[in-house]
């Protein structure tokens, strides 16, 4: 590799730093837009800089590539719904972690030509790491977009051997790696990264429902490693400095994830293989509940001094979060008080809430997480939930066999009254009832939770 120009490296590592003061901004609402466009512009300054100092090869396909690539990314953002988000994430942090797994090919393919004793251990340390864990990673993205986007069941795919297949294939993945580390050969790289997909896919087939966003985390961590390994081989210092932060981040959050569902990580890959996976979607109960219409909710938040909101994906999916503002100002204008009710994991991927609702423009004071609002719910007289379930199900609390026992939940069965907008009785992605539908305490509105709401809005202005 060409020598990097004192005055290119002073670039680079400028653009180290956007990317820290990115990620610094995006840990608030209020910052986010500002930390994503910084280090969008220090990404856009990496990638532009090679073109200045190096004599670069094949120009015309690296600009066709970048265009394509451009082209997509654009499309993507413009087009995907925030329904879908996790999936594209999914994509994305796939497709990160298998282009650093084919550069570490490419990059070993050179090193095949230099003598060995010029190559160092480390290097091809960090070369077997890159392919291996960037193959993991694409194949698990793979597998996680198809789970979220219903190309294949969410519920965890087990089989007899499943154990035994992928203790082989991870002592296969040792065995090529040090292959690869003592012989600088290239075929060995290559069946390395066969063997690194088969891993990704054995890795996540047994995770289901509510676990997918976790792993969806955990695997933007390796991608991060892997890129972070990569600009090592590659001696550049940007992708060695976003990679960490990727793979740090990314970890802190699959922690941050697994601890707000009251799980270990072993426990949400692997549990699976002893029942405790949550098993996706189940079957609609029959029992009998107290529905009502929306002039009767209406009346009932009419008379409450005290509501909370608490969304989940249902309202994602509806795209009703403009509609629920519109109904919590007219009951603020009243002078009820409203708070917004979020749960780390509600909806499919972390902050879901908090970007939905800010695309409503709903004011950031009035989103309280969890552990801040819990206390509210004896003092409040309605709860209205949105789309959520498994977030709120006593069962956590009460049901050791439930598999999302042990998860910190929203205390909303210490409310006056709840009041649930569900298009059906179909349990929540944890496949489980939710005890608290059945509560005499508890009243339902049926039906898609956008329509509910605009019926609900013109009642209580009706009022």
């Amino acid at each position: 590799m060409s020598a990097v120009p004192t005055w290119a490296q002073l670039v680079y590592l400028l653009c180290a730093v956007g990317f820290i003061l990115a990620l610094k901004g995006l840990s608030g609402p209020r910052t986010a837009r500002t930390g994503n466009l910084i280090g969008a512009g220090a990404a856009a300054v990496a990638v532009v800089l090679p073109f200045v100092y190096l004599d670069l090869d094949h120009l015309p396909l690296i600009i066709g590539a970048i265009a394509l690539g451009s082209l997509g990314g654009v499309l993507g953002a413009r087009r995907v719904q925030m329904t879908q988000m996790p999936q594209m994430v999914a994509l994305f942090n796939g497709v990160g972690g298998g282009a650093a797994a084919l550069v570490a090919l490419l990059e070993l393919e050179e090193l095949g030509h230099v003598p060995s004793v010029a190559v160092g251990t480390f290097v091809l340390v960090a070369t077997a790491f890159t392919v291996l864990v960037g193959s993991v990673s694409f194949a698990g993205s793979v597998i996680t977009f198809a789970k979220l986007q219903d190309l294949m069941t969410s519920r965890p795919v087990v089989f007899a051997g499943l154990p035994v297949a992928f203790a082989a294939a991870l002592i296969g993945s040792v065995v090529l790696g040090w292959l690869v580390v003592d012989g600088v050969a290239l075929w060995a790289g290559v069946a390395l990264g066969v063997m690194g997909l088969l891993v990704g896919v054995l890795l996540v087939l047994p995770v289901g429902g509510a676990d997918v966003p976790i792993v969806i985390s955990l695997l933007n961590a390796f991608t991060g490693l892997t890129v972070a390994a990569g600009g090592y081989v590659l001696g550049n210092v940007v992708l060695l400095v976003a990679g960490t932060l990727v793979g740090a981040s990314g970890t802190f959050l699959t922690l941050l994830m697994a601890r707000a569902m009251g799980r270990s990580v072993p426990n949400i890959l692997f549990g699976a293989l002893r029942g405790g996976s949550t098993l996706g979607a189940g079957e609609a109960s029959d029992r009998p509940v107290r529905s009502a219409g929306p002039e009767d909710v209406a009346i009932l938040l009419g008379y409450a001094d005290r509501v909370i909101i608490v969304p989940g994906y249902g309202l994602a999916v509806a795209q009703a979060q403009h509609t629920l503002r519109e109904l919590v100002e007219l009951l603020q204008a009243r002078g009820t008080r409203v708070d917004y009710a979020i749960h780390p994991v509600a909806g499919r991927m972390p902050g879901h809430m908090n970007v939905l609702l800010a695309e409503a423009q709903v004011p950031y004071e009035q989103l309280v997480e969890m552990d801040e609002i819990n206390g509210e719910f004896k003092h409040t007289d309605v709860v209205l939930v949105v789309g959520a379930n498994d977030v709120v199900n006593p069962a956590a609390r009460t049901t050791p066999s439930a598999p999302i026992y042990g998860m910190p939940i929203l205390d909303v069965d210490q409310a006056q009254q709840v009041v649930f907008l569900k298009r059906s009785m179909r349990p929540g992605f944890a496949g489980i009832e939710n005890e608290l539908l059945f509560d005499p305490r508890t009243t339902l509105l049926f039906g898609d939770a956008k329509d509910s709401l605009t019926k609900l809005l013109a009642a209580a202005k009706a009022l």
